[in-house]
């Protein structure tokens, strides 16, 4: 007897597997391995530079990272199941970058308690849908270009790490190219492996773990002052949700994905609220590693690359249980190498974004504007280019169109 799946016709042994394991595949795991490989070998370099502003001893630093990684890890594996999306969170970059200058101008039990505000507004944000609406009026093409404006400069940096480490930068692309001619699945794996070998043949690879040790939360009891709401949780909330969760809409909105913003959004604020009196800032939807999972890379059919949210989550879980001690593991990775990786693992999706914003003539100039914007890397009042190249694209495309013609009508 036969069951119909993804790809056709599946024998009666198959389809008795629980559907994770049907749909499971080498890409989609390796996809979610990249994505936390980039997220802890960079931004968490900004939440442990913002700990040691803040005066945090080892014992908060080391809940702060389990904190953050739980919540990044339970939101990417229960949203995916959910949703059957590769739903990737992570957490608030720019609000770590915020707390880098702030941090240390409060008593961290009134940080924590600006970090329980923060979730709990953006889960009454979310779950009221009021975000959603927002983004469901920016133009298909806005959204596009904003998304290739934000991996623009990942796929330039696989060319600039020539210049600092050519042999790693250089059998990365090459093997990459080598992997998409021969086994395409398998492109993005076949380039790590060969990274990592060119890494420790020029002696820059650095991985050091003396010790393995769990994790210990530290449970903190949140305080409230009219100064530190004003001060972290006001400019916290808005980083989030303009350079956060907008773009992270986004690169589902670009994949192919009708996404319900109300379950995602009101979820991440909901589960940031649990995990804030263990230090964790702000958990919320994941941009650029989110794209590396949602492109063809991950794998060919869009139905099966949820496994690479699963997947993801599943490595934040097993690293946030052992704190600190294995971030040590990803710090001893040449950076030209995770940027190199990052480069080709996102390929597929800058394409994508390049195609969507010039595929209709009309949208162009807005388009165009949007990604230069976003590509300029330029921060207005403590906010992210992403957020300020829907704000001119929106603006370019209602001067031009002298109408706003958003995507309401198409969803």
């Amino acid at each position: 007897m036969e069951r119909e799946g993804p790809g056709g016709p599946e024998p009666a042994a198959a389809a008795s597997r629980p559907r994770l394991l049907r749909d499971a595949s080498p890409s989609a795991v390796l996809a979610g391995l990249v994505a936390v490989v980039v997220s802890y070998s960079g931004p968490l370099a900004i939440v442990l530079s913002a700990a040691s502003a803040g005066h945090l001893d080892t014992a908060q630093t080391s809940s702060w990272v389990w904190a953050i990684s739980i919540g990044s890890g339970l939101t990417c594996i229960g949203l995916s199941l959910r949703t059957r999306m590769p739903v990737i969170t992570a957490w608030s970059t720019p609000g770590a970058a915020l707390l880098v200058t702030s941090l240390g101008a409060y008593p961290y039990a009134e940080a924590v308690g600006a970090f329980l505000v923060t979730g709990a507004v953006i889960a009454l944000v979310g779950v009221t849908g009021v975000f959603g609406r927002l983004m469901r009026q920016v133009p298909t093409a806005v959204v596009s270009a904003m998304l290739a404006g934000i991996l623009f400069s990942f796929g330039t940096h696989v060319f600039t790490s020539l210049k600092t480490a050519p042999v790693i930068a250089g059998v990365v692309l090459a093997a990459y190219l080598a992997g998409k001619r021969l086994l395409p699945r398998y492109a993005v794996l076949i380039a790590l492996a060969v990274g990592v070998v060119g890494s420790a043949a020029t002696s820059k690879l650095h991985v050091h773990v003396d010790s393995i040790e769990l994790a210990r939360p530290v449970l903190t009891t949140p305080e409230f002052s009219v100064a530190s709401l004003i001060g972290v949780a006001v400019p916290l909330i808005l980083a989030t949700l303009a350079t956060q969760n907008a773009p992270g809409m986004a690169v589902l909105s670009a994949s192919g994905y009708e996404a319900d913003d109300r379950l995602l959004i009101g979820t991440t604020g909901l589960v940031s609220t649990a995990l804030a009196p263990f230090g964790a800032h702000a958990v919320n939807l994941a941009a650029i590693t989110a794209a590396i999972c949602t492109g063809p890379e991950s794998h060919a059919d869009p139905r099966r690359r949820y496994v690479a949210g699963v997947s993801c989550g599943a490595f934040y879980l097993l690293i946030g249980a052992f704190g600190s001690t294995l971030v040590a593991f990803f710090a001893g990775l040449p950076k030209e190498l995770v940027a190199a990786i990052a480069g080709v693992a996102l390929l597929g999706a800058l394409a994508g974004g390049i195609t969507g914003a010039v595929k209709e003539e009309k949208d162009r100039e807005a388009a165009l504007i949007t990604f230069l914007a976003t590509a300029s890397g330029v921060t207005l009042f403590g906010i992210g280019s992403a957020f300020w190249g829907l704000v001119f694209g929106v603006a370019a495309h209602l001067v031009l169109s002298g109408k706003w013609r958003g995507r309401t009508a198409a969803t």
